[in-house]
């Protein structure tokens, strides 16, 4: 089956993307075992992860493909030659140039709740796009038939289609001159494949180590997951590379309290290799007394105070920065930075960097969606912003040079996002970040997303802990914190507990001034 898709010129685009960098589309074809119905786990990161090809510079396109071809699964594996074809189809039949992407997936996922199986999943499948251009006008076509003829009339569609669209002055492959030659390692591939038993018996693990903690009375369930993808993009501009992407995750939910005393959190944890998991024990044991802690919480009283946002919850912050400088957002005026550029928008001695090159980095990727090379880069610098987040086509409208930050699936074009984002670490303890707060909150939940990327507002309910004279006294849930994002970034402080869980990251931070509503 194929599909297609007319693209007229872009004069909008989400400025938050919600696909992590480096992220790419979960292939349209699966095949699936289920038992029972899926039941969600709570923050579990199931994302395939990868680990790049052979370095391939500027050879043949047939012969890059073959590479990826012999070690991509045998139920998935590119013919050597497809790519190349596609993009010869595409320019015999009238396209100026194209470039084509190949996505290959496979996936287990499972669950247990009370020590009971829940979910048993197993999933494959593998997609193709294919972008064309014809002046300044595009189409993208996407397919899960791979026959050859089946796939030369998807290259005459998509010539078709794009000349019947409006132009696009800001569409087009990259110049021969900004594409990646060659990339480093970046060990994103553990080639293990774990089997259910052993995925059931982490979940098992993990729940059963919850139920153990004194004060859990109930669980949602334990979820334990694996994927792998392969990705290989050629263009006519002379790119040809790919890579593979393995993850784990695993993530236990339970509940604490009688009736309606009762309160739930839970933990999870996620990574390029399974032994880079946190323990399903330790897992297990976390998610329990989360949540036994927050017990009989009380209701806060409104005031304006300090808030510290506990490293769970606070790289949501870092992602609210990661919107704000998202090329296309900049581009059409809808971002609260959008005039800020070289100038403090964080407090000093604040870094925040985007890291693509991180040796298994969850959001890590050797080159960007459109053969760009990645390098690593400090966006907030000393607490001044530095650069923006651009794709070509960004770039292009905002008269810049693109930074390497162009993600895409099979059917879309490309975007703007981040891989690695995070703010680095500082120099005080959670301890010291607190020690001095008379009055003030401190938060491990978020509930909501009350952000106005347009002026920088903020409010957000909230659940956590009251701090009085520097500790933290007593259960608090049911609570709302407002402020502007330009004045947070500004009176932001940061612990020195970073931990790299996910893509985007923070350590403990502290926000001077904030206002929060209780009863």
């Amino acid at each position: 089956m194929a599909k297609a898709k007319k693209t007229a010129p872009k004069t909008s685009a989400k400025s938050s993307p919600k696909k992590p960098a480096g992220k790419s589309a979960k292939p349209a074809t699966k095949k699936v075992v289920k038992m029972a119905a899926p039941k969600k786990a709570a923050k579990a990161a199931r994302q395939p992860a990868a680990r790049p090809a052979p370095k391939v510079a500027r050879k043949p396109v047939a012969k890059a493909v073959s590479k990826v071809a012999r070690n991509a699964h045998p139920g998935g594996a590119i013919d050597v030659n497809l790519l190349s074809d596609l993009l010869k189809w595409a320019k015999g039949f009238g396209a100026d140039s194209a470039d084509a992407l190949y996505v290959n997936g496979e996936s287990i996922s499972v669950a247990q709740r009370l020590g009971k199986r829940e979910k048993l999943e197993s999933s494959e499948g593998r997609d193709l796009g294919l972008r064309v251009f014809v002046g300044r006008r595009q189409a993208f076509v996407s397919s899960t038939d791979f026959d050859p003829a089946s796939l030369r009339e998807l290259a005459s569609r998509a010539v078709d289609m794009a000349r019947a669209v409006p132009e696009d002055p800001t569409c087009g492959l990259a110049p021969e001159e900004l594409l990646a030659r060659s990339w480093p390692d970046l060990d994103l591939d553990d080639r293990t494949r774990p089997s259910a038993k052993k995925l059931l018996a982490m979940a098992g693990e993990a729940e059963d180590a919850a139920r153990a903690v004194k004060g859990v009375t109930n669980s949602e369930g334990a979820e334990a997951g694996w994927g792998r993808t392969s990705v290989m993009l050629a263009a006519s501009n002379g790119f040809t590379g790919g890579y593979r992407r393995s993850g784990f995750s695993l993530s236990c939910s339970v509940l604490g309290g009688e009736g309606t005393g009762m309160e739930r959190d839970y933990e999870w944890t996620s990574a390029v290799h399974l032994e880079d998991l946190m323990s399903p024990a330790k897992v297990g044991r976390n998610a329990g007394k989360f949540v036994v802690r927050r017990l009989n919480p009380r209701k806060a009283q409104s005031a304006r105070v300090p808030v510290v946002y506990d490293r769970r919850v606070s790289g949501g912050l870092v992602g609210h920065l990661a919107g704000a400088i998202n090329g296309r957002a900049v581009a059409r005026g809808t971002s609260f930075l959008k005039d800020k550029m070289g100038e403090r928008v964080f407090a000093e001695g604040i870094r925040i960097l985007d890291n693509p090159l991180r040796k298994r980095g969850l959001g890590s990727r050797p080159f960007d969606a459109e053969g760009l090379a990645t390098s690593r880069r400090a966006v907030i610098d000393d607490g001044v912003l530095t650069t923006w987040l651009l794709d070509l086509a960004a770039a292009r409208q905002l008269n810049l040079k693109p930074t390497g930050h162009a993600s895409r699936g099979v059917s879309g074009p490309p975007s703007p996002t981040t891989s690695n984002f995070y703010l680095e670490k500082g120099k005080l303890s959670v301890d010291e970040l607190i020690g001095d707060i008379k009055s003030g909150l401190y938060i491990t939940d978020m509930i909501g997303f009350g952000v106005n990327g347009v002026t920088g507002d903020y409010s957000r309910g909230a659940s956590g802990f009251w701090i009085e004279n520097g500790k933290l006294a007593w259960p608090v849930s049911g609570i709302t914190v407002a402020g502007n994002l330009k004045d947070m970034f500004l009176n932001m402080t940061a612990a020195n507990d970073l931990e790299f869980k996910s893509s985007t990251n923070a350590p403990t931070v502290r926000i001077e001034g904030l206002t929060v509503a209780g009863s």
